[in-house]
């Protein structure tokens, strides 16, 4: 399936890239986060397991058990403080 993953943020300015189409198998927003980590370079440290991350499907806050579908929309950001 394919989806369109946004990066906010800490994130987008590591990667480089604000959005991108993604073509993968994984079921849940885990998945997804694995498999970029594992493309390595910047997606695996902005990503990476023990970092705070929070995320996104179809515009609605979620943690990782999420199910992916086809032509979802993802997004990754950093957590956001106010004061």
């Amino acid at each position: 399936m394919k989806v369109t993953v946004k990066y906010f943020a800490s994130i987008r300015e590591a990667i480089g890239v604000s959005s991108e189409s993604v073509a993968t198998t994984a079921a849940t927003l885990a998945a997804l986060r694995d498999e970029l980590i594992a493309l390595g370079g910047a997606r695996a440290g902005s990503l990476a397991r023990g970092r705070a991350v929070r995320m996104a499907l179809n515009l609605v806050m979620c943690d990782e058990s999420a199910l992916l579908i086809d032509g979802a929309e993802v997004a990754f950001f950093p957590p956001v403080t106010g004061g």
